[in-house]
Order: C-alpha cells, then sequence, then structure tokens
C-alpha cells in the first residue's frame, strides 16, 4: 500500500503532518511523533511579537501605563509564558533536525512585516526543511480595506520568498470575500503551498469578573467541513500544494480530504486528545479501508471526488446549499 505524497515538493511517507502545536516544544514529543508514523512536523510558532521586541522591551510595552486599566494586563501573555524566544527557538529546530528523519517545517505567525524576513532565513540556516507563514489578523479597522489586507499578505510572502530557498507555506483564513481569487494570487505570488484554514480563537466573557477573557476549545471533525469543500474547489486550480487542517481526527477524515484533493492533512486536535500514539491508528484504519476499496495508492484516490472530478460539482457551490435546507425541512 502506498501511502506516500508530495507536499511542496518534500516527499512525505504518508499524508500525515502534525501541525504547529505547544506538542513540538518538546524533542522527545517530536520523536515519538515520528515513531508513530507521522510524515512532517510542523515546528510550534516563533510570534512576530518575540521578534519585533526583546523580552525587556515587550515587557515594558505590555505594562507601560496598565496601572490605570489594570485588566489590559490580561489580554497578553507573560514575557515567561513564550516557551522559547528567538534564538532558543532556532537551536529547538537545529536539535529537532538532528533527532529525526522526518521533515521539519518552521512557523511564523504574525501579521505586519516586523522581523519575518531576517528569522525566516535564519529559521532556513537551522535546518528547518520548509517554513509556514501563519498570518494570524483580524480586521478591526473599518479605515482598512480588504484589499489593503489582501496586499499585506502578498507583500509579506513576496519578501519571504525573496530571501529563502526552501518552500514556503501560507496559512490562510477562510474570511477573505473572494477566496478562491485570493488562493490563486497567493499562488501567483510564490506559495508553494496553501493551508486552509487558521482558526480564528473568539474571546469569551467572564461573567464572574466582567473581563474579557480567552477560551479554546478543541476541534471536532465537524470542522473539517469548511477546509474540505475549499480543497475540493481549489484542486487543479491553483499550482501549490494544498494542505488541510482543523478538524482531521479519523482516517474517513483524511481519506475524505485526499479525495477532495489535499496533498496533506495537519494534525492536531486529535494528537492532544488522544494522544501521539493515535497518528498510527489512523493511519491503520486508512490501509484497511484502502484495501478494502481496492485503492493501492493516496496518489490513486487524491482529487478524485473535487469539483473538477465531481459527476456533480454544482453540490459544492449553492445547490448543496438549498438541498441541505430542503432535507432538514423533511425531518421536521
Amino acid at each position: 500500500m502506498d501511502l506516500s505524497t508530495n507536499y511542496m515538493g518534500l516527499k512525505l511517507k504518508n499524508p500525515l503532518v502534525a501541525s504547529a502545536s505547544p506538542l513540538s516544544e518538546n524533542i522527545d514529543n517530536i520523536k515519538r511523533m515520528e515513531d508513530a508514523g507521522i510524515a512532517a512536523v510542523v515546528h510550534h510558532s516563533l510570534f512576530e511579537e518575540q521578534i519585533t521586541r526583546e523580552v525587556y522591551e515587550l515587557d515594558h510595552h505590555m505594562t507601560h501605563g496598565t496601572e490605570s486599566f489594570a485588566e489590559s494586563l490580561t489580554y497578553f501573555p507573560e514575557p515567561s509564558d513564550f516557551i522559547l524566544g528567538p534564538e532558543e527557538y532556532l537551536n529547538h529546530i537545529e536539535k529537532a533536525k538532528k533527532a529525526v528523519k522526518i521533515p521539519v517545517i518552521g512557523s511564523l505567525n504574525g501579521h505586519s512585516g516586523g522581523g519575518w524576513v531576517k528569522y525566516a532565513k535564519r529559521i532556513q540556516e537551522a535546518g528547518a526543511d520548509a517554513l509556514e507563514l501563519n498570518i494570524y489578523f483580524v480586521a478591526t479597522d473599518p479605515d482598512v480595506s480588504g484589499e489593503k489586507i489582501e496586499q499585506s499578505y502578498l507583500d509579506i510572502l513576496r519578501s519571504v520568498k525573496a530571501n529563502v530557498t526552501i518552500p514556503v507555506a501560507v496559512k490562510i483564513s477562510p474570511f477573505f470575500s473572494a477566496l478562491a481569487n485570493m488562493a490563486k494570487r497567493l499562488d501567483a505570488a510564490g506559495a508553494d503551498g496553501l493551508v486552509l484554514f487558521n482558526r480564528f480563537y473568539q474571546p469569551d466573557i467572564d461573567l464572574e469578573t466582567l473581563s474579557v477573557v480567552p477560551n479554546l476549545f478543541l476541534s471536532t471533525s465537524n470542522k473539517m467541513r469548511l477546509p474540505l469543500r475549499w480543497i475540493a474547489i481549489l484542486y487543479g486550480e491553483v499550482k501549490a500544494s494544498l494542505a488541510a487542517t482543523s478538524g482531521i481526527h479519523t482516517s474517513e477524515d483524511v481519506l475524505k480530504m485526499l479525495m477532495a484533493g489535499a496533498d496533506a492533512t495537519m494534525l492536531c486536535a486529535t494528537l492532544l486528545k488522544n494522544g501521539i500514539g493515535h497518528a498510527g491508528e489512523i493511519l491503520k484504519g486508512m490501509e484497511l479501508w484502502m484495501q478494502e476499496n481496492e485503492y493501492e495508492s493516496v496518489k490513486q484516490m487524491k482529487g478524485s471526488i473535487s469539483q473538477k472530478s465531481c459527476e456533480n460539482p454544482e453540490a459544492f457551490e449553492r445547490a448543496n446549499y438549498m438541498k441541505a435546507l430542503q432535507s432538514f425541512g423533511k425531518i421536521l
């Protein structure tokens, strides 16, 4: 059974990639991922806030003036909450590369120019096989247009690509008004991969303290439907590799993503919930299904039920919306 796939030019033994998460902060965890069958690891992110300021300066900016608004202290992490600073991050990638044979992909998380270019190059020098740009930007300013936001994505990508030779993926959100067009523009700007989608974690309100607090819920398999739809739409329309993230928990989830057109499927919540060894169970489930359904390789099934290949391509568009509403009405 040939489970191999190609992601951004990287030959992977199977489509399972560990996405950026706290698990990769520990070298032993990365070794365990390799042992469990995971084909590549996206290193946990280096944040723009860590790049643009030294720790003492970060502390100053986060605390200056907050004596007037003490609750604002809770909006930002303490400097000590960042497990690794920029230099330690680079050293950690070097150690990970020495510890395992699978590809290690660096991750930069931010939204502006900052030190992306400098640290993208240093991540490459540290030995990373590829780089993921996690552009996390919530457009809250009503005076900033969608066009300007889109341009910032393209500018960041082009500046990074001009300074590194390793493959570069862009992790995007689903909130562009013309997502297919934005994907095509990123592809034209040099993206080697598109990761669909970035999860924007929503704040909550604590009614006891009357304050805004972070509130994290791990994904479920239901969350895979949005990336599934858009990967199916984009398959064959862009040259960049397509990676699915969010909601991938089971072998069935992986198989569906591959049939939609994904080159790689990224795991996070399922490893946190079920343990790193669960990756092995996913691979066993994939092999069993493929054997029962007479598939010899991942390549054989990839994109087989994408919009381009589907007998009913309208199923990924408005027609499916109307059909879903009608079927729900029958239940009532």
